[in-house]
């Protein structure tokens, strides 16, 4: 396979054109009439609240665009679970850019990254939100906690002072080529020095430059209507299930000021429940005719690939046909 270098990642090279010149250089430019997909992302969120399912592989992403999402979200807790590892900051930059190029490869949705801590300082805040911008990203979420970090919604975290956050911001809204990139401050201070604190913080972010605040683990619908009312930015709200936060309805977020909802893990829980319980009957009954009602058909599939234009292309070159 051909591919472009950029550092030490490597990805395929279709996934780059348009969006780095062949002498390395990067270039961000786009046909004219084409928004970007930080200016699409915003757009969606002006529109109405914004529901971001996290998509743990890129067929999934390409299921949430044919049913009619406007964005999609790749979990950094999802992509670690999918590793089998935990989610205590052992995925790599390369690991987190290569899965969002797979994503945008096949995907033309707006795409949100986790980014974890920027995995590292300042300057490699820079080189991430270089690589997110060169892969198509529309806009990431930084934390302010230490590592290793945790889960957001578990015990035991420890956060960077807020002076050296406001520093990673700094970088990351400097470096960002688009100025429609979407850089969201997550703070998880709830949790460690109270909702007061977490509020400081977050203002002391939008001050930095952050587009959107992300305060993880709330944990009464009145938390949320309060950082609503004190900070001024667009704000994130993390449904995500099994933790500290109430599962409020979209509407009710929206009427409190929240436009982007997060939903992480939700495809991931019901995909894994399903499989651990299909690999039970195959093995407890010895043949899986049983689980074939539960099953995506072969139809199907082929049909969220959009296997059928891929055959038309391959026979369309084997008769020489050089035709759109």
């Amino acid at each position: 396979m051909n591919c472009q270098v950029t550092g030490v990642i490597l990805f395929p090279s279709e996934v780059f054109s348009n969006r780095i010149s062949l002498n390395g250089d990067e270039s961000m430019s786009l046909p004219s009439n084409e928004k970007s997909p930080g200016r699409r992302l915003r757009e969606a969120w002006e529109r109405e609240p914004l529901l971001l399912p996290g998509v743990f592989s890129p067929l999934l992403a390409r299921i949430a665009e044919q049913i009619g999402y406007s964005a999609v979200y790749l979990s950094g807790g999802g992509l670690s679970a999918g590793s089998g590892l935990p989610d205590i900051g052992l995925l790599t930059l390369t690991e987190f850019a290569e899965a969002a190029a797979r994503i945008t490869e096949v995907c033309s949705l707006p795409l949100v990254c986790d980014a974890d801590t920027g995995f590292g300082e300042t300057l490699n805040v820079e080189r991430t939100v270089r690589i997110f911008e060169r892969v198509g990203v529309a806009g990431l979420h930084l934390e302010d906690q230490a590592m290793p970090k945790r889960c957001g919604h578990l015990q035991g975290k420890s956060l960077i002072s807020p002076a050296a956050m406001v520093a990673k911001l700094r970088a990351a809204v400097t470096t960002r080529r688009d100025p429609d990139f979407v850089i969201i401050a997550r703070t998880d201070a709830r949790a460690v020095e109270g909702l007061s604190a977490a509020i400081d913080r977050a203002k002391q972010y939008v001050a930095a430059g952050a587009d959107v605040i992300f305060p993880e683990a709330l944990e009464s619908e009145e938390e949320f209507a309060i950082v609503a009312r004190e900070v001024s930015v667009p704000l994130l709200a993390n449904m995500t299930e099994f933790g500290r936060s109430p599962l409020l309805d979209p509407s009710r977020l929206g009427e409190l000021g929240y436009r982007l909802i997060l939903y992480p893990l939700t495809a991931f829980r019901v995909a894994m429940k399903a499989a651990e319980e299909a690999l039970k009957e195959l093995k407890a009954v010895g043949h899986q005719r049983g689980l074939i009602p539960r099953m995506m058909t072969r139809a199907e599939l082929y049909e969220r690939i959009d296997y059928a234009d891929y055959d038309r292309r391959d026979q369309k070159y084997a008769r020489g046909d050089f035709s759109g």
